[in-house]
Protein backbone atom coordinates (compact mmCIF):
# COMPACT_ATOMS: atom_id res chain seq x y z
CA UNK A 1 0.00 0.00 0.00
CA UNK A 2 1.50 3.36 -1.00
CA UNK A 3 1.63 6.32 1.35
CA UNK A 4 -1.37 8.08 -0.13
CA UNK A 5 -3.56 4.99 0.16
CA UNK A 6 -2.35 4.43 3.71
CA UNK A 7 -3.21 8.00 4.72
CA UNK A 8 -6.55 7.79 2.95
CA UNK A 9 -7.57 4.48 4.53
CA UNK A 10 -6.35 5.55 7.96
CA UNK A 11 -8.35 8.77 7.72
CA UNK A 12 -11.44 6.79 6.84
CA UNK A 13 -10.95 4.50 9.79
CA UNK A 14 -10.36 7.29 12.29
CA UNK A 15 -12.83 9.93 11.13
CA UNK A 16 -15.59 7.73 9.77
CA UNK A 17 -17.02 7.38 13.27
CA UNK A 18 -16.85 11.13 13.88
CA UNK A 19 -18.40 12.26 10.63
CA UNK A 20 -21.98 11.42 11.54
CA UNK A 21 -24.75 13.71 10.24
CA UNK A 22 -25.09 15.19 13.74
CA UNK A 23 -21.35 15.85 13.91
CA UNK A 24 -21.40 17.57 10.54
CA UNK A 25 -24.33 19.80 11.49
CA UNK A 26 -22.69 20.90 14.74
CA UNK A 27 -19.28 21.56 13.20
CA UNK A 28 -20.36 23.71 10.24
CA UNK A 29 -18.55 21.56 7.66
CA UNK A 30 -17.36 23.42 4.55
CA UNK A 31 -16.24 21.43 1.52
CA UNK A 32 -14.36 22.22 -1.68
CA UNK A 33 -11.56 24.43 -2.92
CA UNK A 34 -11.08 27.79 -4.62
CA UNK A 35 -14.26 29.73 -5.35
CA UNK A 36 -16.38 26.56 -5.30
CA UNK A 37 -16.81 25.94 -1.60
CA UNK A 38 -20.04 24.80 0.00
CA UNK A 39 -21.50 24.49 3.49
CA UNK A 40 -22.98 21.07 4.17
CA UNK A 41 -26.54 20.52 5.44
CA UNK A 42 -27.28 16.87 6.14
CA UNK A 43 -30.64 17.64 7.72
CA UNK A 44 -32.25 19.34 4.71
CA UNK A 45 -35.12 16.91 4.05
CA UNK A 46 -38.11 17.33 6.32
CA UNK A 47 -40.15 14.47 4.88
CA UNK A 48 -41.67 12.07 7.40
CA UNK A 49 -39.62 8.90 7.02
CA UNK A 50 -42.50 6.76 8.34
CA UNK A 51 -44.86 7.99 5.62
CA UNK A 52 -42.42 8.79 2.80
CA UNK A 53 -39.47 6.40 3.02
CA UNK A 54 -36.64 6.06 0.52
CA UNK A 55 -34.45 3.17 -0.54
CA UNK A 56 -31.73 4.28 -2.93
CA UNK A 57 -31.90 8.01 -3.68
CA UNK A 58 -30.79 8.03 -7.27
CA UNK A 59 -31.37 11.35 -8.97
CA UNK A 60 -32.80 14.86 -8.50
CA UNK A 61 -33.95 17.76 -10.67
CA UNK A 62 -35.48 21.22 -10.21
CA UNK A 63 -38.66 22.03 -12.14
CA UNK A 64 -39.85 25.35 -13.54
CA UNK A 65 -41.73 26.07 -10.31
CA UNK A 66 -38.48 25.87 -8.37
CA UNK A 67 -39.41 22.60 -6.69
CA UNK A 68 -36.85 19.84 -6.11
CA UNK A 69 -37.87 16.35 -7.29
CA UNK A 70 -36.16 13.27 -5.90
CA UNK A 71 -36.29 9.84 -7.59
CA UNK A 72 -36.07 6.76 -5.37
CA UNK A 73 -36.69 3.08 -6.04
CA UNK A 74 -39.04 2.93 -3.04
CA UNK A 75 -42.37 2.03 -4.63
CA UNK A 76 -44.40 3.63 -1.86
CA UNK A 77 -43.38 6.97 -3.38
CA UNK A 78 -40.98 6.88 -6.32
CA UNK A 79 -40.95 10.67 -6.69
CA UNK A 80 -40.80 12.96 -3.66
CA UNK A 81 -41.29 16.69 -4.24
CA UNK A 82 -39.79 19.35 -1.98
CA UNK A 83 -39.40 23.09 -1.89
CA UNK A 84 -35.83 24.39 -1.68
CA UNK A 85 -35.96 24.59 2.10
CA UNK A 86 -36.54 20.83 2.32
CA UNK A 87 -40.23 21.03 3.12
CA UNK A 88 -42.17 18.03 1.82
CA UNK A 89 -44.80 19.02 -0.75
CA UNK A 90 -46.11 15.84 -2.35
CA UNK A 91 -45.19 12.42 -3.70
CA UNK A 92 -46.27 10.04 -6.44
CA UNK A 93 -45.29 6.79 -8.13
CA UNK A 94 -45.63 3.15 -7.11
CA UNK A 95 -44.71 1.36 -10.35
CA UNK A 96 -40.96 1.99 -10.69
CA UNK A 97 -39.06 -0.69 -8.72
CA UNK A 98 -35.83 0.03 -10.61
CA UNK A 99 -36.13 3.82 -10.72
CA UNK A 100 -32.66 5.07 -11.58
CA UNK A 101 -32.48 7.96 -14.06
CA UNK A 102 -34.52 11.17 -13.88
CA UNK A 103 -34.34 13.81 -16.63
CA UNK A 104 -36.35 17.00 -16.98
CA UNK A 105 -37.24 18.41 -20.41
CA UNK A 106 -39.00 21.61 -21.40
CA UNK A 107 -41.46 20.47 -24.06
CA UNK A 108 -43.00 23.58 -25.61
CA UNK A 109 -43.24 25.32 -22.25
CA UNK A 110 -44.32 22.26 -20.26
CA UNK A 111 -42.09 20.22 -17.94
CA UNK A 112 -41.95 16.50 -18.69
CA UNK A 113 -39.88 13.76 -17.07
CA UNK A 114 -37.99 10.75 -18.41
CA UNK A 115 -37.52 7.90 -15.92
CA UNK A 116 -35.08 5.05 -16.56
CA UNK A 117 -36.23 1.92 -14.77
CA UNK A 118 -33.57 -0.75 -14.87
CA UNK A 119 -35.85 -3.40 -13.34
CA UNK A 120 -38.53 -2.85 -15.98
CA UNK A 121 -35.90 -2.46 -18.73
CA UNK A 122 -37.72 0.60 -19.98
CA UNK A 123 -37.62 4.37 -20.29
CA UNK A 124 -40.90 6.06 -19.32
CA UNK A 125 -41.86 9.62 -20.25
CA UNK A 126 -44.34 11.23 -17.84
CA UNK A 127 -45.91 14.53 -16.98
CA UNK A 128 -44.48 16.35 -13.97
CA UNK A 129 -47.16 14.71 -11.80
CA UNK A 130 -46.67 11.19 -13.13
CA UNK A 131 -49.07 10.62 -16.03
CA UNK A 132 -47.41 8.26 -18.52
CA UNK A 133 -46.95 9.77 -22.00
CA UNK A 134 -44.55 7.35 -23.73
CA UNK A 135 -42.82 4.05 -22.96
CA UNK A 136 -39.62 2.97 -24.72
CA UNK A 137 -39.04 -0.77 -24.54
CA UNK A 138 -35.73 -2.50 -25.13
CA UNK A 139 -34.17 -1.42 -28.47
CA UNK A 140 -34.62 -4.52 -30.59
CA UNK A 141 -34.32 -2.28 -33.68
CA UNK A 142 -30.57 -2.01 -33.07
CA UNK A 143 -30.00 -5.71 -33.71
CA UNK A 144 -27.80 -5.74 -30.60
CA UNK A 145 -30.45 -7.08 -28.19
CA UNK A 146 -32.48 -10.28 -28.22
CA UNK A 147 -34.46 -9.84 -24.97
CA UNK A 148 -35.37 -7.10 -22.49
CA UNK A 149 -33.04 -8.41 -19.77
CA UNK A 150 -30.02 -7.45 -21.87
CA UNK A 151 -31.05 -3.79 -21.70
CA UNK A 152 -30.65 -1.90 -18.41
CA UNK A 153 -31.00 1.84 -19.09
CA UNK A 154 -29.55 4.25 -16.55
CA UNK A 155 -29.97 7.77 -17.96
CA UNK A 156 -31.40 9.95 -20.71
CA UNK A 157 -30.79 13.39 -22.17
CA UNK A 158 -33.12 15.21 -24.54
CA UNK A 159 -32.05 17.42 -27.46
CA UNK A 160 -33.83 20.72 -28.16
CA UNK A 161 -35.61 19.09 -31.12
CA UNK A 162 -36.97 16.37 -28.81
CA UNK A 163 -34.55 13.59 -29.80
CA UNK A 164 -34.08 11.17 -26.91
CA UNK A 165 -30.65 9.73 -26.06
CA UNK A 166 -30.62 6.73 -23.70
CA UNK A 167 -27.50 5.19 -22.15
CA UNK A 168 -27.65 1.47 -21.43
CA UNK A 169 -25.22 1.79 -18.54
CA UNK A 170 -25.83 -1.55 -16.84
CA UNK A 171 -26.52 -3.48 -20.03
CA UNK A 172 -24.46 -3.35 -23.21
CA UNK A 173 -23.21 0.24 -22.88
CA UNK A 174 -24.74 1.62 -26.05
CA UNK A 175 -26.15 5.09 -26.50
CA UNK A 176 -29.48 4.73 -28.34
CA UNK A 177 -30.95 7.74 -30.12
CA UNK A 178 -34.69 8.12 -30.82
CA UNK A 179 -36.76 10.92 -32.26
CA UNK A 180 -39.32 12.71 -30.08
CA UNK A 181 -41.97 10.09 -30.86
CA UNK A 182 -39.71 7.22 -29.80
CA UNK A 183 -38.68 6.06 -33.29
CA UNK A 184 -35.19 4.58 -33.43
CA UNK A 185 -32.53 6.63 -35.21
CA UNK A 186 -29.12 5.11 -34.39
CA UNK A 187 -26.94 3.63 -31.69
CA UNK A 188 -23.25 4.06 -30.91
CA UNK A 189 -20.66 3.42 -28.21
CA UNK A 190 -21.04 -0.07 -26.79
CA UNK A 191 -18.35 -2.18 -25.18
CA UNK A 192 -14.98 -2.58 -26.82
CA UNK A 193 -11.34 -1.54 -26.75
CA UNK A 194 -11.48 1.52 -28.97
CA UNK A 195 -11.64 5.10 -27.64
CA UNK A 196 -15.18 5.38 -29.03
CA UNK A 197 -16.38 2.52 -26.85
CA UNK A 198 -17.80 2.74 -23.34
CA UNK A 199 -17.61 0.75 -20.14
CA UNK A 200 -20.49 1.37 -17.71
CA UNK A 201 -22.10 4.19 -19.69
CA UNK A 202 -23.80 5.43 -16.57
CA UNK A 203 -24.77 9.01 -17.45
CA UNK A 204 -25.24 11.42 -20.33
CA UNK A 205 -25.94 15.11 -20.91
CA UNK A 206 -25.84 17.68 -23.70
CA UNK A 207 -23.13 20.31 -23.34
CA UNK A 208 -24.29 23.70 -24.65
CA UNK A 209 -21.36 25.65 -23.21
CA UNK A 210 -19.68 26.15 -26.57
CA UNK A 211 -20.87 27.17 -30.03
CA UNK A 212 -21.78 23.64 -31.05
CA UNK A 213 -23.61 21.28 -28.68
CA UNK A 214 -21.99 17.94 -27.95
CA UNK A 215 -22.86 14.86 -25.92
CA UNK A 216 -20.94 14.05 -22.75
CA UNK A 217 -21.22 10.38 -21.78
CA UNK A 218 -19.93 8.70 -18.64
CA UNK A 219 -17.58 5.77 -19.08
CA UNK A 220 -17.49 5.05 -15.38
CA UNK A 221 -15.24 2.00 -15.19
CA UNK A 222 -12.72 3.78 -17.40
CA UNK A 223 -12.68 6.76 -15.00
CA UNK A 224 -13.70 9.12 -17.77
CA UNK A 225 -16.24 11.22 -19.59
CA UNK A 226 -16.31 10.83 -23.37
CA UNK A 227 -17.51 13.46 -25.82
CA UNK A 228 -19.45 12.72 -29.01
CA UNK A 229 -21.12 14.77 -31.69
CA UNK A 230 -24.90 14.84 -31.62
CA UNK A 231 -24.94 12.12 -34.28
CA UNK A 232 -22.67 9.81 -32.33
CA UNK A 233 -19.17 10.45 -33.66
CA UNK A 234 -16.50 10.11 -30.97
CA UNK A 235 -14.54 13.30 -30.28
CA UNK A 236 -12.31 12.93 -27.23
CA UNK A 237 -11.99 11.73 -23.63
CA UNK A 238 -11.94 13.71 -20.39
CA UNK A 239 -9.85 11.57 -18.05
CA UNK A 240 -10.93 11.48 -14.39
CA UNK A 241 -8.26 9.21 -12.84
CA UNK A 242 -9.36 7.39 -9.71
CA UNK A 243 -12.99 8.46 -10.07
CA UNK A 244 -16.06 6.45 -11.00
CA UNK A 245 -18.05 9.41 -12.27
CA UNK A 246 -21.84 9.27 -12.32
CA UNK A 247 -24.14 11.55 -14.34
CA UNK A 248 -22.61 14.76 -15.76
CA UNK A 249 -24.77 17.76 -14.81
CA UNK A 250 -24.13 21.13 -16.45
CA UNK A 251 -25.23 24.41 -14.90
CA UNK A 252 -23.93 27.66 -16.35
CA UNK A 253 -20.22 27.31 -17.12
CA UNK A 254 -19.62 24.30 -14.88
CA UNK A 255 -20.03 20.54 -14.97
CA UNK A 256 -20.91 18.77 -11.72
CA UNK A 257 -20.84 15.05 -10.98
CA UNK A 258 -21.11 12.67 -8.07
CA UNK A 259 -18.08 10.40 -7.82
CA UNK A 260 -17.60 6.91 -6.42
CA UNK A 261 -14.14 5.57 -5.66
CA UNK A 262 -12.97 2.87 -8.06
CA UNK A 263 -11.23 1.05 -5.19
CA UNK A 264 -14.09 1.44 -2.76
CA UNK A 265 -15.07 -1.18 -0.21
CA UNK A 266 -18.69 -2.01 0.49
CA UNK A 267 -18.32 -1.48 4.23
CA UNK A 268 -17.04 2.10 4.17
CA UNK A 269 -18.33 5.47 3.08
CA UNK A 270 -16.75 6.48 -0.20
CA UNK A 271 -17.20 9.24 -2.71
CA UNK A 272 -17.25 12.98 -3.30
CA UNK A 273 -18.60 15.63 -5.67
CA UNK A 274 -16.41 17.03 -8.44
CA UNK A 275 -16.75 20.32 -10.33
CA UNK A 276 -15.21 21.04 -13.74
CA UNK A 277 -14.90 24.38 -15.54
CA UNK A 278 -15.86 25.26 -19.12
CA UNK A 279 -12.68 23.63 -20.42
CA UNK A 280 -13.42 20.41 -18.50
CA UNK A 281 -10.65 20.95 -15.96
CA UNK A 282 -11.42 19.94 -12.38
CA UNK A 283 -11.48 23.02 -10.13
CA UNK A 284 -12.99 21.70 -6.89
CA UNK A 285 -13.74 18.42 -5.15
CA UNK A 286 -16.25 18.47 -2.32
CA UNK A 287 -15.03 15.97 0.30
CA UNK A 288 -12.23 15.13 -2.12
CA UNK A 289 -8.62 16.13 -2.70
CA UNK A 290 -7.64 19.47 -4.19
CA UNK A 291 -7.25 18.90 -7.96
CA UNK A 292 -3.69 18.84 -9.23
CA UNK A 293 -2.38 18.81 -12.81
CA UNK A 294 1.11 17.76 -13.89
CA UNK A 295 2.21 18.34 -17.48
CA UNK A 296 -1.41 19.05 -18.32
CA UNK A 297 -2.66 15.75 -16.89
CA UNK A 298 -5.05 15.48 -13.96
CA UNK A 299 -3.55 13.51 -11.10
CA UNK A 300 -5.46 10.78 -9.30
CA UNK A 301 -8.57 11.93 -7.45
CA UNK A 302 -9.55 10.55 -4.08
CA UNK A 303 -11.86 11.15 -1.15
CA UNK A 304 -10.44 13.06 1.81
CA UNK A 305 -13.48 13.37 4.09
CA UNK A 306 -16.04 10.59 4.64
CA UNK A 307 -19.01 12.91 4.29
CA UNK A 308 -20.90 11.08 1.55
CA UNK A 309 -21.76 7.43 1.24
CA UNK A 310 -21.98 6.43 -2.41
CA UNK A 311 -23.13 9.79 -3.83
CA UNK A 312 -25.09 9.17 -7.01
CA UNK A 313 -26.27 12.51 -8.40
CA UNK A 314 -25.99 16.28 -8.04
CA UNK A 315 -28.84 18.72 -8.64
CA UNK A 316 -27.91 22.41 -9.00
CA UNK A 317 -30.77 24.81 -8.33
CA UNK A 318 -31.37 28.35 -9.55
CA UNK A 319 -29.42 29.79 -6.60
CA UNK A 320 -26.39 27.51 -7.14
CA UNK A 321 -27.27 25.30 -4.16
CA UNK A 322 -26.35 21.65 -4.61
CA UNK A 323 -28.43 18.62 -3.61
CA UNK A 324 -26.68 15.26 -3.41
CA UNK A 325 -28.59 11.97 -3.66
CA UNK A 326 -26.92 8.84 -2.27
CA UNK A 327 -27.55 5.15 -2.91
CA UNK A 328 -26.70 2.14 -0.72
CA UNK A 329 -26.48 4.63 2.12
CA UNK A 330 -28.82 3.43 4.83
CA UNK A 331 -31.90 5.05 3.29
CA UNK A 332 -30.73 8.58 4.05
CA UNK A 333 -32.43 11.54 2.41
CA UNK A 334 -30.40 13.87 0.18
CA UNK A 335 -27.97 16.43 1.55
CA UNK A 336 -27.95 20.11 0.61
CA UNK A 337 -24.80 22.17 0.06
CA UNK A 338 -25.02 25.95 0.11
CA UNK A 339 -22.40 28.15 -1.62
CA UNK A 340 -19.91 29.92 0.64
CA UNK A 341 -19.55 33.49 -0.66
Amino acid sequence: MNRKNFIRNTALGVTGILYSPEWMIKNNVILGQGNKKFRLNTNWSRADVARYPVKDCHEMIQDRKGRILLLTNETKNNVIIYDKSGKFLSAWGTEYPGAHGLTLFDENGTDVLFICDNARHQVIKTTIDGKVLLVLDYPRETGAYTKPEEYIPTETTIAPNGDIYVVDGYGRDYVIQYDQKGRYIRHFGGRGNGPQHLLNAHGICIDHRHKKPVLIVTSRKQNAFKRYTMDGVYMDTVAMPGAWVCRPVIKGEHLYAAVLQSNRKQDQQSGFVTILDKNNRVISNLAGCAPQYADGKLQELYQTDPVFRYPHDVCVDDEENLYVAQWNSGKVYPYKLEPVV
